[in-house]
């Protein structure tokens, strides 16, 4: 019975009309075809296309999946392999090239910065943030400076957090780096996952120091250029002082989000050349020790148990992070289902934008804190769709342990919002480093365009 209504919903799903490519008449065992991602030059947002059964994959299970996965108040959602574009939601034809807030999916764009510069040997991520940090009052004490690259890649700092408390002052911020050396420690660093705002702020600051370069020039240069998103055409918001925001607050369009995705799944190269070590590649997607569903700013299958951010709490759940899923899967995401997500071993990219969408009565499932039963569905439909590889079902989602710890102190500890706004006292929401900050804004007047 569970099996016929299954297959009852998914036709259900079908009618819903999200848009395949037509099938061809290739069988499941036929080599897939292998698609070019587009020049550097090419910023048309266009991608190759094949029918899913190039691809092994069956088109009618294919079209059920991203039908229900659009129905999940999706704005966008596009289905890749070998490179391939096989599948789009019904509002990508609209929706496509409108610019999105990628909220966390920013952090780990910071992490493909850390990566090349670490690449150029700019930056190694053993060493304190001391050797890059600008040296005076306002700058941390010995123990802040001894926080390592890779602790604030692992989200593990040891500096106290507040997820929106962190976030509050967005906008207003004096210097985001400065914000993040004023938080007392509670753990000692390398021991505890937190899932901090100003951890990756503080990283991406420290990335900038170490290539002696704007962050977003940087990126421009080493990253967005040479897979085609042109300059003027995104916006990266700023603090006051001029730093981007490391750990949100990019805005991408889904199209330009789904190169940065084909970039990971194509181990770091673009069209023959390198733009990330495929090492660092393999890297961000390995188990840290503290959570097992947490790499460096990117969220791995490899692991469990996994740990969420503190929204409303942090929960601890005994699984990996997407059970119907193969494990080697990895993604970027943000919240709300902002994600970019890749499988190794499927050659499959998926790629989708919107707000929420998981169906559960458990606070961080529901707010996107915890590993969701959105991902869960979908990727369970989407796995009956590979012909040529079978992925073990692990039957429908059953509902993790409810957390009702709704504490606000969890994410609105109204200490951490004082020390963004009093950072220390050569720093304050009026004037930092002896001058009242205005270069940032006037960036972000500047790149606003950029939205259009």
């Amino acid at each position: 019975m569970r099996r016929l209504l299954g297959r009852i919903a998914l036709t259900c799903a079908m009618l819903a009309g999200a848009a395949v490519v037509p099938a061809g008449s290739a069988s499941a065992t036929t080599a897939p075809k292998v698609c070019a991602t587009p020049s550097g030059s090419d910023s048309s947002g266009s991608f190759a296309t094949a029918d899913p059964a190039q691809e092994n994959l069956d088109a009618a299970q294919l079209k059920a999946a991203v039908t229900m996965l659009s129905l999940r108040l999706r704005l966008s959602v596009q289905v890749f392999r070998n490179n391939c574009l096989v599948a789009t939601g019904p509002l990508d034809a609209a929706g496509g090239s409108l610019h999105n807030n990628l909220w966390s999916v920013t952090k780990s764009v910071v992490s493909m910065l850390t990566g090349i510069a670490v690449d150029q040997g700019k930056l190694h991520l053993d060493d304190p943030i001391d050797r890059y940090l600008p040296h005076g009052p306002g700058w941390g004490d010995a123990a802040h400076r001894a926080i390592t690259v890779r602790q604030l890649l692992t989200q593990t700092s040891g500096l106290r957090q507040s997820i929106l408390s962190e976030a509050a002052t967005t906008g207003t911020d004096p210097h985001l780096a400065q914000e993040a050396l004023s938080q007392p420690f509670v753990h000692e660093p390398g021991t505890t996952f937190q899932y901090s705002q100003l951890g990756p702020a503080l990283l991406a600051y420290v990335v900038q120091r170490a290539v002696g370069q704007d962050l977003v020039a940087f990126a421009q240069q080493r990253l967005f250029g040479p897979i085609g998103i042109k300059p003027g055409s995104y916006f990266w918001l700023r603090d006051r002082s001029g730093n981007a925001y490391g750990y949100a607050h990019l805005f991408l369009t889904p199209r330009q989000l789904a190169r940065l995705a084909l970039l990971m799944s194509n181990n770091g190269r673009w069209n023959g050349s390198r733009i990330v070590s495929a090492s660092y590649v393999a890297a961000v997607s390995e188990p840290s020790p503290t959570n097992g569903c947490y790499g460096l700013l990117f969220w791995t299958n490899r692991g469990k148990p996994c740990t969420g951010a503190d929204i409303p709490a942090a929960q601890t759940l005994q699984r990996h992070a997407v059970p119907s899923a193969p494990a080697d899967t990895y993604e970027m995401n943000g919240t709300g289902g902002q994600l970019a997500i890749m499988i190794p071993s499927l050659h499959m990219t998926v790629v989708t934008t919107g707000y929420f969408g998981s169906l559960s009565l458990d606070p961080p499932v529901l707010l996107g804190s915890a590993p969701d039963e959105m991902q869960w569905t979908f990727f369970r439909a989407l796995m009956a769709a590979v012909e040529d590889t079978h992925v073990p079902d692990p039957g429908p989602y059953p509902g993790d342990p409810i957390d009702l710890d709704v504490n606000p102190m969890n994410y609105l500890d109204p200490g951490v919002l004082l020390s963004d706004a009093i950072t220390n006292p050569y720093c304050n929401l009026v004037f930092c480093n002896g001058t009242v900050p205005t270069k940032g804004l006037l960036q972000n007047l500047q790149s606003l365009p950029g939205l259009l």
